[in-house]
């Protein structure tokens, strides 16, 4: 990571596909690596991946290998992933409703409709609410029905991201939903590495 962290991907940064399939298996290592510290559980299956530059610049090329869509793809991808990059003043992260069992996933994402409204952060006591992250999909079905995936952004004020960037600060993130009520403490390497994200 540099001291000064990249807010946007651009044409310049995409490899070429050939050169990528050489380096990829190099590339998903470190990807793994750096995400383990980005990476935190709240309750049962309820699991949040904080996004950075890096984090997106992979997901770009992963779609680009497998999509093969060519130069024509790479415009679209970079409008759809540069919206998940951290510009400074919040932090981003993809909440996934992980469930395997499909018959009880189901029953549980039509109760759980409305959860990315009720994701809140905790700085050192501050409060911090997520925003959803609005895009082409719908992420409630008319029936009620939520997805497996959301998109959230933590905006910060200044003394809020004062307070993450301070080496010990206590961080909860919590899930206030009527069916799923859950609460986790950061470990301080993941907050050291989302305090990298803001200004």
């Amino acid at each position: 990571m540099t001291n000064a962290p990249r807010r946007a991907l651009s044409r310049a940064d995409i490899m070429d596909m050939a050169d990528y399939a050489r380096v990829r298996a190099e590339k998903r290592a470190a990807i793994t690596a750096l995400k383990r510290h980005r990476r935190l559980a709240v309750g049962p299956f309820a699991t949040f991946h904080f996004e950075c530059f890096e984090t997106m610049w992979m997901q770009v090329h992963e779609m680009l290998h497998i999509e093969q869509g060519g130069e024509e793809q790479i415009a679209g991808e970079l409008e759809a992933y540069n919206p998940l990059i951290p510009p400074g003043d919040a932090l981003i992260a993809t909440l996934m409703l992980e469930i395997d069992d499909p018959v009880r996933r189901e029953r549980a994402l039509y109760r759980l409709a409305g959860i990315e409204e009720s994701v809140r952060m905790e700085v050192g006591g501050a409060a911090v609410a997520a925003e959803p992250i609005e895009d082409e999909v719908a992420r409630t079905s008319e029936d009620g029905k939520t997805s497996s995936i959301h998109f959230l952004r933590f905006p910060f004020a200044p003394a809020e991201a004062d307070r993450i960037r301070t080496a010990g600060t206590r961080v909860l993130l919590g899930i206030e939903h009527p069916a799923y009520g859950h609460l986790a403490v950061m470990p301080e390497e993941t907050r050291a590495a989302l305090a990298e994200d803001l200004d």
